[in-house]
């Protein structure tokens, strides 16, 4: 009995590293962005480029791992519904934080949290606890503080703005879609691969479309070219770990990465790029830390790892 209460603590302080690290590597995703968008490169084409980049490292590690790496019709389903729903949410991120700045972008992942646990109890893979509900609240409390100041001084933009707010709701889809769809005898990694390069070629069409005589501009510039191999690497990382996370934890907890990409992306746009500070920064990021501390401690004792549908 002591071991096994040990083997979920282990998991359990586990998921946290993975958390507070994924959580912190989406922010600083969205700053590399921003410092991309501020060098003059394309932003759908740099997003694409990048994500592709990732992906390909990815597929090679899997190798290296000698993890399952099949291909039938139920892993090209995945790789492209994941790859959109990844994919829509990151540029619309990426186009709209010129308008309203990385801050506010950073903000916008506070909020799956909420509508993804919503969605899990509403099928069924979740239970309402009382922690973990304190918690979701909590934590949602902090972004919506943190979104409504910064939003109060952003003249103008507000058509960006109630884009960025849709980003929760894709994101949370995403989330449940992923757990309920993940493919039997396949790795994170791999799976993880292959959602990047399904976002690539999702958003192939729109780079041809808008930004088709930009392309170039990704590899004149050294200064675009080191940003361009920084975000792959961050993006490499980033996905790893991510998937890990929602196999370790499932959907609910991995969508707590928000919270942490709120906070930490909040505070690096302040520190390096210059954002003016949102009012009411330190009471938010103490409801947002209350908050991940109540839903750690109030995660199911049971294993969480996402359940495995029958293959299609």
């Amino acid at each position: 009995m002591t071991n096994s209460t040990n083997t979920r603590n282990r998991t359990g302080w586990y998921a946290l590293g993975c958390l507070l690290l994924v959580g912190s590597l989406l922010a600083l995703s969205l700053v590399v962005a921003k410092l991309a968008d501020r060098a003059g490169a394309p932003r759908l084409s740099f997003l694409m480029v990048a994500v592709s980049g990732a992906g390909l490292l990815l597929l090679v590690l899997a190798g290296l791992q000698r993890q399952p790496m099949r291909l039938d019709r139920r892993i090209v389903e995945y790789a492209l519904v994941s790859g959109a729903l990844f994919a829509l949410p990151n540029a619309l991120g990426f186009l709209a934080v010129r308008h309203v700045g990385a801050g506010f972008v950073s903000l916008s992942f506070a909020f799956p949290i909420l509508v993804t646990w919503m969605l899990a109890v509403g099928l069924g893979m979740e239970r309402i606890r009382a922690l973990r509900l304190s918690g979701v609240l909590l934590g949602l409390a902090g972004g919506v503080l943190l979104a409504w100041a910064k939003a109060g001084g952003m003249q103008g933009a507000q058509g960006w703005v109630a884009l960025v707010l849709t980003i929760p709701l894709i994101i949370a889809l995403g989330n449940i879609y992923r757990t309920l769809r993940w493919p039997g005898e396949a790795g994170p990694v791999y799976l993880a691969a292959l959602m990047l390069i399904g976002g690539a070629l999702t958003l192939a069409p729109f780079v041809l479309a808008f930004e088709a005589h930009q392309f170039g501009q990704l590899i004149d510039s050294t200064g675009v070219l080191r940003l361009l191999l920084a975000e792959v690497v961050v993006f490499t990382v980033l996905y790893v770990f991510y998937f890990v996370l929602q196999k370790l934890a499932g959907p609910v907890y991995l969508s707590q990465i928000g919270m942490v990409a709120a906070l930490v992306g909040t505070l690096i746009a302040v520190s390096l790029l210059g954002e003016a500070v949102p009012p009411y920064l330190g009471l938010a990021g103490v409801l947002v830390l209350l908050g991940a501390v109540l839903f750690h401690r109030g995660a199911s004792r049971r294993n969480t790892a996402p359940p495995v549908t029958a293959e299609a």
